[in-house]
């Protein structure tokens, strides 16, 4: 199938690494990657599901995007599955967590990638204070486990998520040194200042996900964010050196989500020179 192509590249284009999706065309990850290679910084690989088989790429398979991250000087960042749960209540699925997680690191270590980003589900029907803690407690002895594999805790990126106030991760982070992803839709849709919580977190913040959202609807193209939501996102971005991957999933939303930061690079240099 011949599949569209980007206009223009926006390798090195930017103040910092950009990216986007494994699954921007409706395609395996090498596919994708053939494609987006030429034109981009870095690839998110995207393991999201860990149950059905072939969910998880093969080791032939990580060979083969090792080869085309080379090919394309390219960098990857992981993003773990959202179907498992380190702080799950239920003992036996927390294992399966911790043993997905431990066999994707061992998986996608040829990879080198920059950050493997991790949900931390909360399923609990209480919020109350203790089962809060007893929830995070159960976290850090997952991560006891799987920081067994000599990985360095500030190679994960924990995401913020809609189902909960990011702080409640905070002791977690402090404990482990972990750093942040930081998702602005995930704030919109919660109606929170996403530049806010940039600042804080700024000095650990490795990867940024953005995207557009509308109403219900999100991982959009970028052209649907409010003025204000676009001016934020403008202060983000003069002063973040990590990656920033536009978390789409469609050629059409990812072309015109380049192109519109296209404009907004233009406008902060020429600012710049002013």
């Amino acid at each position: 199938m011949a599949y569209p192509r980007l206009p223009k590249s926006y390798k090195k284009h930017f103040p910092f690494k950009i990216c986007t999706t494994s699954f921007i065309y409706p395609d395996m990850y090498a596919p994708n990657i053939r494609m987006l290679g030429p034109y981009l910084d870095e690839i998110e690989l995207l393991f999201f599901d860990s149950t059905y088989q072939g969910s998880l790429p093969s080791a032939s398979q990580i060979h083969e995007i090792a080869s085309l991250l080379k090919e394309f000087d390219l960098t990857c960042n992981v993003h773990l599955p959202l179907d498992i749960s380190l702080g799950d209540s239920n003992k036996r699925k927390r294992l399966y967590a911790v043993e997905t997680v431990r066999h994707i690191i061992r998986l996608g270590a040829p990879l080198n990638p920059s950050t493997y980003t991790v949900h931390f589900n909360y399923e609990e029907k209480s919020r109350g204070a203790s089962d809060v803690k007893s929830w995070q407690m159960r976290i850090l002895e997952s991560f006891d486990k799987i920081l067994q594999e000599k990985i360095p805790a500030e190679k994960f990126s924990v995401e913020n998520l809609v189902e909960y106030p990011f702080e409640w991760v905070d002791p977690v982070i402090d404990r482990n040194g972990f750093h942040t992803c930081i998702d602005i839709g995930h704030f919109l849709e919660r109606g929170e200042d996403f530049e806010a919580a940039f600042n804080k977190y700024a000095s650990i913040t490795d990867i940024l996900h953005i995207y557009g959202v509308q109403g219900q609807l999100d991982h959009l193209c970028l052209d649907c964010l409010s003025a204000e939501s676009v001016k934020s996102l403008i202060n983000i971005l003069k002063k973040f050196s990590g990656t920033v991957s536009v978390e789409v999933f469609s050629f059409e939303n990812l072309s015109k989500s380049l192109a519109f930061m296209d404009q907004m690079n233009r406008f902060f240099i020429l600012e710049n020179l002013y």
